[in-house]
């Protein structure tokens, strides 16, 4: 009798656990939520300029379309890499045209122009800010938001940025800071790597810290989440993954993206032109041995690394041109198998080692200083001496503390 109400007790209480568990994975309320159940009257009147892409959603429904059926007054739409709709690829520039759903008209934020004009906004009095990043400072939605908040401060256009959570989690910081001298539309602000901040606490850093120009307090309102914690990577908000990017098609893939981007700086091959980019790694010359895969293997929990071959090939709106498309590849497969034991910055740059000892031909491109923001001779100098670790831990130490002021999610 004792076994039987003592299963009944554990039954219970598994059940009670995986429906806390539940109700906690579906607590998160993204920004775009919040303003459409809080702050919808406060748009009345106004001419609203939405500066988003694909990821802002809500119950898998554009923003745009929610709000046009909620009659805003919707009077221009603004892209950033990718495109209004996500339509384009990495780097493709983007031109102004309109919206064949709406008729609006899309100005170009990844062309010719990368911060709104007078012009642009002549017909707007507010403009709403609502993009999923990835937590990366070389992921670009970053600096059009900084760029889109100077520009509409000094025309007196106030922005609103709808808050999403950091997907690799508020507490996660790692990789180098970014020096002066190699600040770029791909890195512009003295962050780290991954900067452990959402978009909204960027936001308010970037106001605060003054590195951008024309703003205030004023001109930025931050529409916050509800039951966000710093804690939380994707997985444990209970939030659909909707790709930022289209070479990033899920969360795991934005999470390793972290590290592997390293890879776009150097002539090896980061899985562009394959099912999983920044999981396939290798080039035609790249002769990894076991000396390379085993240390790989020991000292990083939570993903598996195995060697394989691929061929990079042409994919429409994805990759259109990866390199050494139709060339067998010789490199690895990437799995993550726990998130929350991976370190994905430490691990890419230790795999970045790796591949340039094992890869006769490898070089550095300039392009490799505006991701890691240092120097290559500096990079190459760590990645021997794995200096790296070190100085990385002392700049969270110190990137956390001067962050401190402009958290809004402080758990």
């Amino acid at each position: 009798m004792y076994l039987r109400s003592f299963l009944l007790f554990l039954t219970v209480c598994t059940f009670a656990c995986q429906s806390q568990t539940s109700i906690d994975r579906s607590k998160v309320k993204v920004g775009a939520e919040v303003l459409l159940d809080e702050h919808l009257d406060e748009l009345k009147g106004k001419r609203v300029g939405l500066v988003m892409n694909p990821t802002a959603r809500v119950d898998g429904v554009h923003m745009l379309d929610t709000l046009m059926a909620s009659n805003v007054n919707v009077t221009a739409l603004f892209a950033a890499e990718h495109g209004f709709r996500g339509d384009a690829g990495a780097g493709e520039t983007i031109e102004d045209g309109v919206d064949q759903a709406t008729g609006l008209p899309v100005y170009s934020l990844y062309g010719k122009t990368k911060k709104p004009t007078q012009k642009m906004l002549d017909e707007v009095d507010v403009l709403l800010f609502d993009m999923q990043d990835v937590g990366a400072r070389f992921y670009t939605y970053n600096v059009t938001m900084g760029n889109v908040i100077e520009a509409a401060g000094q025309h007196g256009v106030p922005v609103w940025v709808l808050d999403r959570p950091n997907p690799a989690g508020g507490d996660y910081i790692s990789g180098w800071m970014l020096e002066e001298e190699h600040r770029s539309f791909v890195g512009a602000y003295p962050i780290p790597m991954a900067h452990g901040m959402t978009l909204g606490e960027l936001a308010k850093m970037m106001v605060g810290e003054q590195w951008i120009d024309y703003a205030s307090d004023s001109t930025l309102k931050v529409i916050s989440m509800q039951g966000w914690e710093r804690s939380m990577k994707w997985p444990d908000t209970g939030l659909e993954w909707t790709p930022p990017s289209p070479n990033l098609p899920t969360f795991k893939h934005a999470f390793i993206y972290l590290g592997t981007v390293l890879f776009e700086g150097v002539n090896i091959s980061e899985g562009r032109g394959t099912p999983d980019p920044f999981m396939n790694i290798g080039s035609p010359t790249s002769k990894l041995t076991t000396s390379h895969i085993a240390p790989l293997r020991r000292n990083f929990a939570g993903i598996n690394v195995e060697r394989v071959s691929f061929r990079p090939k042409s994919i429409p709106g994805k990759a259109p041109n990866p390199d050494f498309e139709g060339e067998r590849c010789h490199g690895v497969e990437l799995q993550i198998t726990d998130v929350d034991q991976v370190d994905p910055v430490k691990f890419g740059t230790a795999l970045l080692s790796a591949f340039l000892d094992a890869t006769p031909d490898a070089e550095l491109s300039d392009f490799i200083q505006k991701l890691s923001g240092i120097d290559k001779a500096r990079l190459l100098q760590q990645l021997e001496d794995e200096s790296y670790v070190e100085e990385w831990e002392q700049t969270a130490r110190e990137f956390s503390e001067h962050r401190k002021p402009y958290l809004i999610y402080p758990k």
